[in-house]
């Protein structure tokens, strides 16, 4: 566990008892950390455990076992001046009074976080100015549409400056321009302002995009926890791209099923994971055999999207190399 780490988690469980039924292991013995000035993707399917674990450094959720400080603070045992140091989104638009206005709510969790008054007025109106809301700042919120709601969120956990952000599907429900301006805010707030991000997302690209680092969480263990370029390093050396002369019909396709298949012009494209030299020269011949010329060959890297699925498709059938789970230290 790093030592100037601001969040330290360490061995976190969350077990789930019910009457007559088994227990729910919803995380279990989880161990990371997050320094200053990084943005960690929090990666999972549905029901893999990211929520509970983000509800468990709020202080929504109180751990089975295991310990959470945040900035030096013990979310058990100081758990108000842990809080004050996080600002989070939770599950779309949940951290927002409906039946107050835009500006009410930025006023209430910035007084509520101790903002003092001439700071928060200025705050609040630089917030609401950004995301095109400023004109529309009386109005209660539950007049807004679903993107506007979502602005309103992002905008009261900020309002109070906090050194560390969690954000729950931060762009879900936002038009372009207002997502492209959240992930701006990103961007800014852990490499300009030297604050943590923790962002979960189903939008692979987006993370792709914003993250330092990926942490994947599958059924409540943690799968793998590195910076991004050596998490796509490790599977570089097994993705291939295979170009041929022709246009190969679905039903051809289905010889190359491990690979994806595009047409480019009147070329074909088979990208994917082929993990030795034996399966490499099968698909060859088996390209050969269907009289297609072959153009090209090439290692290439993988997108962010198709090493997680490899990642946790391969761990299901529990056959993950040791390799691909190392932990960022």
């Amino acid at each position: 566990m790093s030592s100037d780490a601001q969040i330290a988690i360490e061995k976190l469980s969350k077990v789930y008892k019910q009457r007559n039924k088994p227990a729910v292991v919803a995380v279990d013995d989880l161990n990371l950390s997050v320094s200053a000035g990084q943005v960690l993707g929090f990666l999972g399917a549905n029901g893999a455990g990211k929520t509970t674990t983000i509800k468990m450094i709020c202080g929504l959720i109180t751990p089975t076992t295991g310990n959470i400080t945040v900035n030096g603070y013990s979310v058990a045992r100081q758990r108000s001046m842990a809080m004050r140091q996080i600002g989070a989104v939770l599950e779309g638009t949940r951290n927002i009074y409906w039946r107050l206005s835009a500006w009410e709510n930025l006023l209430y969790f910035g007084r509520l976080r101790g903002t003092r008054s001439k700071e928060l007025y200025s705050s609040a109106e630089r917030l609401l100015r950004e995301l095109d809301l400023w004109e529309r700042r009386h109005q209660r919120v539950r007049m807004f549409s679903r993107g506007m709601q979502q602005k309103v969120a992002i905008a009261c956990a900020l309002i109070a400056d906090p050194p560390i952000v969690l954000l729950d599907e931060p762009t879900l429900g936002l038009d372009i321009t207002a997502s492209r301006t959240v992930k701006t805010w990103i961007n800014k707030l852990a490499h300009e302002q030297g604050k943590i991000v923790i962002l979960t997302t189903h939008q692979l690209d987006m993370a792709q995009e914003l993250c330092d680092r990926i942490a994947i969480i599958r059924e409540g263990h943690l799968l793998s926890d590195q910076p991004l370029s050596e998490l796509l390093h490790l599977f570089t050396k097994e993705y291939y791209q295979i170009k041929v002369g022709g246009l190969l019909s679905d039903e051809q396709a289905t010889y190359f099923d491990s690979l994806v298949m595009q047409h480019e012009d009147d070329t074909t494209l088979l990208t994917g994971s082929i993990a030795s030299q034996a399966t490499l020269h099968s698909h060859l011949t088996q390209l050969q055999k269907l009289q297609y010329p072959l153009l090209s060959v090439m290692r290439t890297e993988p997108s962010l999207e198709e090493v997680f699925m490899q990642l946790t498709t391969t761990e299901k059938k529990g056959v993950i190399h040791e390799e691909y789970s190392i932990s960022y230290k």
